[in-house]
């Protein structure tokens, strides 16, 4: 159970990484381009201290354990060679419905607005989420959080301003900041159902309570869009599987980018 829910945060900070990486060079100025850049590192750092942290529980656990865990057959392949997995391992190997992410992460760029929603509604997310998470009774867990919340409380600053800059700017702008914003309110709503592994967790003291960050994150979303002038999305219908690795046809489409080297090249390193 603390192995699949270590998981989910690690796939979150890597497919938010890397959709945040396909910006590089792309930018509307160099400065954002630089900033998304040096954003997607940010993510990618984290994916790597909690697939590190994952690794080494995986490779404690029984054969029949590891089989039950992640049935990809790339690291089945490697469970039957007896081969330890490694963060890489984790990141490039596991097939699509073992990865956790929230159906957010993976959502396509579109176009900026769409980036600037999704950043900020992960942002608002991942900074009250790793502040209570800093009080985790799994002391490798808190240093992650302690780390990330540094860089997770720039990320929140840098969206909220691009919110408030697109939403009460031109009529384009918030035109089309409005259309993002309606079309991805209804991923929101995963982020505050604890799947049978967080739930866990959550009695453990290993994960945060979602109820007080709900409420949180709402407030901080409702007083951004608020002054950005765009209006709350009606309806209270949310996607969800994410984190029990049902997906969208868009993370297939990340994985074959992704891994593409790895597969094609089993065991390539730098």
């Amino acid at each position: 159970m603390k192995l699949s829910y270590i998981l989910r945060l690690a796939d979150d900070a890597l497919i938010t990484g890397h959709r945040l990486s396909e910006w590089c060079g792309h930018g509307p100025i160099l400065e954002q381009d630089i900033a998304l850049t040096n954003t997607a590192l940010d993510h990618l750092g984290r994916a790597r201290s909690l697939y590190q942290y994952a690794a080494e529980l995986f490779n404690q656990l029984t054969v029949q354990e590891k089989g039950e865990t992640i049935t990809s057959v790339a690291i089945q392949n490697l469970v039957k060679a007896g081969t330890p997995l490694n963060e890489d391992s984790l990141a490039y190997l596991r097939d699509g419905w073992d990865f956790k992410n929230v159906l957010l992460t993976e959502h396509p760029n579109i176009d900026w607005a769409y980036t600037v929603t999704r950043a900020f509604f992960l942002d608002t997310f991942h900074f009250f989420y790793y502040t209570a998470l800093e009080k985790s009774t799994d002391s490798t867990l808190a240093a992650i959080a302690e780390k990330s919340l540094k860089e997770v409380t720039y990320h929140l600053r840098w969206s909220s301003e691009w919110m408030i800059r697109l939403g009460d700017g031109t009529d384009e702008s918030h035109d089309k900041l409005q259309k993002a914003v309606n079309d991805l309110w209804s991923y929101t709503g995963e982020f505050f159902v604890a799947a049978p592994y967080e739930l866990e967790m959550q009695q453990q003291g290993i994960a945060p309570d979602l109820d007080p960050i709900k409420a949180q994150w709402t407030e901080r979303v409702l007083a951004i869009l608020n002054e950005a002038t765009i209006a709350v999305p009606a309806g209270s219908w949310m996607q969800k599987g994410g984190k029990e690795g049902r997906h969208t046809e868009h993370l297939g489409y990340i994985l074959t980018e992704l891994q593409f080297m790895q597969r094609v090249y089993p065991g390539m390193e730098w």
